[in-house]
């Protein structure tokens, strides 16, 4: 005897798609609200439809790793088009990038080392990859200081701190 569940298992595809692009547009809906700028409309159009804006604040990658991300994506199948991708990268390094929480002591003045002495020479993703304790960072920072990053001895210890609360070990 043959029994045929093709007709049971196209209808059990189509419910099951149904339900969770339901369930994905009420995600959608209760995520994180979007900073509104120049690329916010590519990320609805192009990410959304697949994943909750909550999942996209939380990634903190650089700018060369959102490429990656994006280049992951288009290869999984997501419809980006090629004039889309760069302003789709911009926004997402602009708004979803590690970047210090108000509470970190001494943080924001170790970003600003970081943005004005570290990314001239490094992309974020670089750093980010590096996972070191503060001990690895004050290495690594005189390490790059010898070979002639603009560090002075005042902003030294801020860069460190910044760069072992935002990029440790993992």
């Amino acid at each position: 005897m043959r029994v045929d569940t093709g007709g049971r298992t196209l209808a059990g595809l189509i419910l099951f798609f149904a339900v969770a692009g339901t369930v994905g547009l009420a995600q959608t809906a209760a995520g994180q609200a979007l900073p509104e700028s120049t690329g916010v409309e590519i990320l609805r159009a192009r990410c959304l439809s697949c994943h909750d804006s909550d999942l996209i604040a939380g990634q903190r990658l650089g700018e060369a790793g959102w490429g990656r991300e994006i280049d992951k994506m288009i290869r999984w199948g997501a419809r980006v088009q090629d004039t889309e991708r760069a302003p789709l990268q911009a926004y997402l390094s602009r708004h979803f990038t590690a970047r210090p929480m108000p509470s970190d002591e001494g943080a924001a003045e170790g970003a600003s080392v970081f943005d004005r002495a570290c990314l001239v020479c490094h992309g974020a993703d670089l750093v980010e990859s590096q996972g070191l304790s503060s001990v690895g960072w004050t290495r690594e920072v005189e390490k790059m200081i010898r070979w002639g990053a603009r560090v002075d001895d005042a902003d030294r210890a801020s860069l460190v701190a910044f760069l072992a609360s935002r990029f440790a070990p993992r």
